[in-house]
């Protein structure tokens, strides 16, 4: 599986902005821990992602916390679907 040649090399600046969203996040919701991904705070991916991805479309460009609303729509899309494939493999639908 090309994940460096085949993400990563394609999308240096966007996953660059992703990460600084998970880092702004971190900070704001578990202030002094090691970056994680509390998966308990949040399970409305695609609604906020939506929200994110209209107030960009609006001409919204930053959100309050001074990240990009499509990095953040990027982020909750990315979530949405490793939730999703979660949920695949542990219902034994995954193609893996």
């Amino acid at each position: 599986m090309p994940v460096a040649l085949g993400f990563m090399a394609y999308f240096p600046k966007a996953i660059g902005e992703v990460a600084k969203v998970s880092q702004t996040g971190n900070d704001q919701h578990h202030p002094g821990t090691p970056l994680h991904w509390d998966k308990s705070k949040s399970q409305d991916e695609a609604d906020a992602g939506e929200r994110h991805h209209m107030d960009h479309l609006q001409g919204n460009i930053y959100d309050s916390d001074g990240e990009l609303h499509l990095a953040k729509h990027a982020w909750r899309a990315m979530a949405e679907l490793e939730r999703f494939l979660i949920k695949l493999e542990e219902d034994g639908r995954d193609k893996a």
